[in-house]
């Protein structure tokens, strides 16, 4: 699982309040240890369903210096076992929901929903979040859609989104959301990536990111 701009970003941008994260997906791990680099008070559960993302994952967390606060589990969210309630959950999940499918099985199994549709996703999230918590994804803008609906439909409100384009030229294709049971005025932001030149990075980019990249 390489090292992805959708991870940076979610788990950058994401508020990280202290208490139990759930890190839904994790795949090398990136989210959770970003999650715990910016908060020294949490707790972090890391859950993948596929073998080799969880080996990834507990390999990277071993090797870092925040191995004693973040749990790796090779489990399905539908099957994770817990009693636990999460101020955070997050997650950059299987996305692509009718889109063609690659012949590799662990790539279907990451980025497409047919492991864990929408709505199970939601449920579980449901059941699991604590009445104050946040839950904060990633997903394609045109898929985002229709899983706010189903958000919405289960009491999950929009407390946050951010638009994010590729560049100044081009439309957005990512779509950051911060959910809870709350309902209150949604904070709308956009964020541009890069500027004309390719690899040349935004100003707000950089300082969302500084923290996680060297080159920053």
């Amino acid at each position: 699982m390489k090292v992805g701009t959708d991870g940076v970003l979610l788990g950058a941008w994401s508020k990280v309040p202290s208490g139990n994260v759930l890190d839904v997906g994790s795949g090398s791990g990136l989210i959770s240890l970003m999650v715990a680099q910016r908060n020294l008070n949490c707790e972090i559960d890391a859950i993948d369903i596929d073998q080799n993302a969880f080996l990834q994952t507990q390999q990277n967390v071993i090797a870092s210096k925040w191995n004693s606060r973040i749990k790796v589990f090779n489990t399905s969210l539908q099957l994770f076992d817990t009693k636990k309630i999460y101020e955070l959950i997050i997650s950059n999940p299987p996305f692509f929901n009718n889109a063609y499918k690659s012949t590799d099985l662990a790539k279907n199994t990451a980025r497409h929903t047919d492991e864990l549709p929408f709505k199970v996703f939601i449920n579980s999230v449901i059941n699991l979040l604590a009445p104050h918590g946040l839950f904060t994804l990633i997903l394609p803008v045109n898929e985002s859609l229709l899983f706010t609906e189903l958000a919405l439909k289960n009491n999950l409100h929009i407390n946050r989104k951010c638009l994010v384009k590729p560049n100044y030229q081009k439309a957005p294709k990512r779509v950051l959301l911060e959910f809870s049971f709350s309902k209150i005025e949604t904070i709308e932001e956009e964020l541009i990536i890069e500027t004309e030149i390719r690899h040349h990075y935004t100003e707000e980019y950089r300082n969302l990111t500084k923290d996680f990249y060297l080159k920053f």
